[in-house]
This record gives C-alpha cells, structure tokens and sequence, in this order.
C-alpha cells in the first residue's frame, strides 16, 4: 500500500485560501450591511450634489431644459448682485453673534448643572427640550409674535416690535438659535462630567479659587469638547433658514436685515426660478463653509487640549 504525500507548496496554498474564505465572506456581509447607506448616500447626496455641480454652469428655470452658460452664474454672483453680498453680510453677522451667545449661555447652563444635586435630570430634558422644538415653523412664528409690534418684548421693554426694525430684526433671528443651545449643553455636561475632580482639588490646595480653576483647569481640558462644538454650531449657523424665513416672511426684510445666503438662495432657485444661479450659490456656501472648518481645524492647534499628548 502506497501513500502520496501533498506538496508542500500545494498546501499552503490550500491553507491560503482556506484562510482568505473567512475573510472573504466577513467583507460580503459587512457590504450587506452597508448597502442601505451606500445606496442612500448615492442616490440622495452624491447624485444630487452631482446634478446640483452641472445645474450651477446652466440657466436653467425649473420648466424647460438647462441651456450650459459656463461660469456665468458665478461672474453674475460676485460682480453684479448686490443682495448676494448683503445676504453675506448678513449671514456673517449672524454667525458671529449667534454662535458665541450659543455656546456662552450651553456653557454657564451645564456648569450649572453639574453642580446640581436633585433635579439634574429634569432640568437638563427641559432645557434640551427647545434643540428638539425650534427648528420647527410652528415654534419659529410664535417667536415673531413674540417679537412683533405688541408682543410680549414690546410690552417689557416698550421698544416696538424687533421683526419691523432693520436694527433688531437679525438679533431676534439670532436669539431663537441661541434659545437652542440644549444639544451643545449635554455635549457640554459630558466633557464636565469627564474632568477628574483631582485636578480641582489639587488647585484648590495651591490657592486657586473659583475663576482660577475655571480658568486653568475647566476650559484647557474641556477645550476639545469647546471646539467640538464650535464646529457643529458654526456649520448649523451658516444654514440657518427656517427662523428668517418666517420672522421675515420669506421676504427677508425688513431692508434686508434678515436676508441670510440659504433665504436668498431659496428666493432664486424657487421664487425666481433662477435653478442654476441657486445652484452655483450652494456650491459657494459648501465650499465657504468648508474653508471655515478647515481655518478652525489649523488654528485649534493653538488652544486645543488633549490629555493625551501630554501638552497644549
């Protein structure tokens, strides 16, 4: 009886490929799985974002074909628009101060709260409450009542109605984000909840007080929860659209105060029926927004903390 031993390179290969069939089968149900999103990304944002890039070289007005014009659009916009540049402006405006009174005021709240002994967690569902609301229409007309010619602020403070001033209008816009600081609060209450109460204890024993510690210990280790949210909620800002939308009507009055980019991009692509222009103005704004994440990105390196590294 005779026996035919297998190759030993023919072996391996059979262990090879024994081992790669595992492998091989992982990466088929892990694209399975994946195939929802993958198809989801495809068709309703890469496509779109595709059709929207070709859209923003024509004119094109919802109704008939798109006609190619090149960089018309984009000439048109930065040369000869002059409420494009108010709309800028105005958007600017709005980011600088809405932005920082967002997170100053998510801030005081969450060092409030970690200090709370009851309630924590009702207090924190209800001043989260408003993130869930706000970014709806209902709640967005209510706040121009509010603000109307004798509304509530008219009544306590006798300074008519914001939403009819071009000096106040924006700041009333301003004030509904603001009023939804509850998402960067809870984001903020995790980072607080994650400092170590050593370092606390050891400044206190080196004679820092309150504002010393706030200051030395709370913003640089809480600093990449800070940027964190910085990013988020400048991104949200440069969209915002629903509270000018209704404050102003749609119309962005009054004088254009409440004109931010997406109300006068809305206002050409479906008011006017400008499509491709529309195009071509949220193809800046990406790209805007994206210079603005990557300057915040660079410049965090300064004041960005991570315990991990061992240094600032």
């Amino acid at each position: 009886m005779t026996t035919t031993d297998v190759p030993v390179p023919t072996a391996r290969r059979s262990a090879a490929s024994a081992q790669r069939r595992p492998a091989r089968e992982r990466q088929g149900a892990a694209w399975v799985f994946l195939s929802p999103w993958v198809l989801g990304a495809t068709v309703l944002t890469l496509l779109p974002m595709a059709v929207s890039l070709y859209l923003s070289f024509t004119d094109y007005d919802l109704f008939n074909p798109p006609h190619w014009v090149g960089l018309r659009n984009y000439v048109q916009m930065f040369t000869e628009d002059s409420r494009y540049w108010r709309s800028v402006l105005t958007t600017l405006t709005y980011v600088v101060i809405a932005v920082p009174l967002q997170l100053g005021l998510a801030l005081v709240v969450a060092l409030a709260l970690k200090g709370m002994k009851r309630g924590k967690g009702f207090y924190r569902s209800a001043f989260y409450a408003p993130s869930l609301l706000g970014a709806s229409m209902s709640v967005a007309l209510v706040w121009r009542a509010v603000f109307n010619d004798g509304g509530t602020v008219d009544h306590l403070l006798g300074t008519g109605g914001w939403v009819n001033q071009p000096g106040w209008a924006l700041l009333a816009v301003a004030l509904l984000t603001v009023w939804q600081f509850g998402a960067p609060m809870v984001i903020f209450l995790a980072g607080l909840q994650q400092i170590p109460a050593e370092l606390y204890e050891a400044a206190a024993v080196d004679g820092a007080g309150k504002w010393r510690q706030f200051v030395s210990v709370t913003v640089p280790m809480l600093s990449p929860v800070l940027f964190f949210n910085l990013v988020l909620q400048t991104i949200q800002a440069f969209q915002v659209f629903t509270p000018a939308f209704a404050i102003s009507a749609g119309k962005g009055g009054p004088a254009d105060s409440t004109l931010v980019y997406t109300l006068y991009l809305y206002d050409r692509g479906f008011v006017a029926s400008h499509m491709g222009y529309a195009s071509a103005m949220a193809w800046v704004l990406l790209l805007v927004i994206g210079a603005v994440t990557a300057i915040l990105f660079r410049t965090s390196r300064s004041w960005v903390f991570y315990a991990s590294e061992g240094e600032r």
